[in-house]
């Protein structure tokens, strides 16, 4: 069959880090993407490998890429594909391809960069550095290559530092405020999410899953018991096996992100902990509950498997519900965000996104009680779901306070024209309770169709807003803030609000999700953004990714950031 009459292809990449063997060899997986025509590079519609390296200011070669067939897919000693520069190439290329699809299957609809161009650029060895990052003015992910222990080691290829850069595009895409300084939640989030879809697309291949199980099972027993299939067996074994085997060669990239957030025990405390408010340790806390929620999901199920043998669980049915239970989390997790504020972020928006996304397109959850799971697991490390509203199921968004109303509004045009959108936000800003005064702008309107894990499909239209107000220190107090100690009454300030609005298949507004601009919040953020010296500070976000992750590496504050 042609490629332009398949819908997919399958394409063998590194299911983990080179460091991750089983029998002596890097552990290999296959991946479909959507299918294209492909140029050289591999060069696509959205992706485009480009093989620069700004260390040596050359490009590497790129092979004229066969259309018809995978050209590693009967690849035996896996061990060459670690110096095959094109199998380099191929890797990024079908990982990125992978994260796109995927977030585009979770949120029903095509996905867009944040820049202006359609093609994201990826470079695999864009200079000689322990470091690999996102940078929006390039529109390009960069990976770097540098010395090891035991010859170069290439952050191309570590599936999950790929995912994890490939997130941070799709999310500034989606979320584009949400590298603003704001709060000690947002300036987390942006981490604590990539690594949360990048760890969960890894556990989502079942090969990874088999091999994570084989450092407490060996593959020779057919079976386990089912007492060794506990949360912490599962935890210590599992996730925190894994987690050594993956840290030994990419710590200075990755910045010990699974260990770390693996071996993280419960505790209501850590938020109000100085330690836990630097953004990567409070990125952490956000990952370790979700990997934790994973791993209660994961035994959960295998529970059901218990009842049909007694006493021993198949191993083959164990690794396919592990896979199954990172799929479901991946996807709940990408769905928030078309449930979460535009600005402003906290972990408790982002649960409560979490929630409201998933009973929407699976209401019947008295299976695997997935939601039961999130709510209990993230209330064990201090995260509650910010909305209070009592329903039928705790956390989950409620309804608009007030009816809108919608004459004079055409819903077939607010379903693509953010002009129609913001209309109904104006006529209905009073029951909306918007700000009056602030600039305010429509910034995406985007119709989806969801499908749930039984077949229910829902169709909904997603409108975000955001509301700007830029006014001196000495202007807080007619807002009712209060102006922090020592700020200069002339200190230009910028203060952000903003929502998503949910309207149904009929166009009746379903959910409105917000952080208001005069909420009391709005004080907490304030403050912070003084005491950590943002306010003063003038922004520049064109290298925020290259510093975060050389901050994540080294822990100093001191790193030189590196352009491309």
């Amino acid at each position: 069959m042609k490629v332009s009459e398949a819908r997919t292809r399958s394409l063998t990449v590194l299911a983990q880090d080179p460091s991750v063997q089983v029998n002596g060899r890097p552990l290999t997986g296959t991946i479909i993407v959507p299918a294209e025509e492909l140029a050289v590079g591999p060069r696509g519609y959205r992706v485009q490998v480009i093989d620069y390296d700004s260390s040596r200011d050359l490009f590497y070669r790129s092979r004229a890429n066969d259309l018809e067939r995978d050209p590693y897919g009967t690849v035996t000693d896996t061990r060459r594909l670690i110096g095959d520069a094109h199998f380099h190439q191929q890797n990024v290329y079908a990982i990125v391809m992978s994260v796109l699809a995927r977030f585009e299957r979770a949120l029903g609809r095509r996905v867009s960069w944040s820049f202006g161009s359609h093609q994201l650029k990826v470079a695999p060895h864009a200079f000689a550095d322990a470091n690999a990052f996102y940078s929006k003015p390039n529109e390009a992910l960069l990976f770097g290559y540098f010395a090891g222990d035991s010859g170069p080691v290439f952050s191309c290829l570590s599936h999950d530092v790929v995912a994890h850069e490939s997130t941070h595009a799709l999310l500034d895409g989606l979320r584009e405020r949400y590298i603003d300084p704001s709060s000690p939640d947002q300036a987390a989030f942006h981490e604590g999410f990539a690594d949360v879809v990048a760890l969960l697309s890894v556990f989502a291949l079942a090969p990874v899953v088999d091999a994570a199980l084989d450092l407490e099972h060996p593959r020779e027993t057919k079976s386990i018991r089912s007492e060794q299939l506990t949360p912490r067996m599962l935890r210590d074994g599992v996730l925190l096996g894994l987690a050594e085997q993956m840290g030994r060669q990419m710590q200075d990239v990755r910045g010990h992100a699974l260990r770390q957030s693996a071996g993280l025990s419960p505790s209501a405390r850590y938020l109000d902990q100085e330690e836990y408010l630097e953004p990567h340790r409070r990125g952490e806390i956000l990952v370790a509950a979700m990997l934790n929620s994973f791993v209660a999901a994961w035994v959960s199920q295998i529970e059901h498997l218990r009842r049909v043998r007694p006493g021993y669980v198949e191993r083959d049915r164990v690794v396919e519900e592990g896979a199954a239970a990172a799929d479901r989390l991946l996807t709940m997790t990408i769905r928030a965000l078309d449930y979460a504020p535009t600005v402003n972020v906290s972990f408790g928006d982002f649960l409560s996104a979490l929630l409201t996304a998933d009973v929407e397109v699976a209401p019947d959850d008295t299976r695997y009680h997935y939601r039961n799971t999130l709510r209990r697991v993230f209330a064990s490390y201090g995260i509650k779901p910010a909305s209070t509203t009592a329903g039928a199921e705790p956390g989950i968004w409620a309804p608009p306070e007030d009816e809108p109303e919608y004459r004079g509004s055409h819903f077939e045009s607010m379903q693509r024209d953010p002009n129609e959108v913001f209309r109904f936000i104006w006529e209905n800003r009073q029951r909306l309770r918007l700000d009056p005064d602030p600039f305010t702008k429509v910034l995406s309107v985007r119709p989806t169709l969801r499908i749930g894990p039984d077949g229910f499909a829902v169709r909904e239209t997603i409108a975000e807003y955001v509301q700007v107000l830029v006014l001196r220190g000495r202007d807080l107090r007619k807002l009712g803030f209060r102006r922090p100690v020592m700020m200069p009454p002339e200190l230009p300030i910028h203060l952000y609000g903003g929502g998503s609005l949910i309207f149904d298949e009929y166009g009746r507004l379903k959910f409105h999700v917000r952080n208001r601009l005069a909420a009391p919040a709005q004080q907490g953020r304030i403050d912070y953004l003084w005491q950590s010296g943002a306010l003063s500070q003038s922004a520049d976000n064109a290298l925020h990714f290259a510093a975060i992750h050389r901050l994540r590496a080294y822990g100093g504050a001191d790193a030189v950031m590196e352009t491309w």
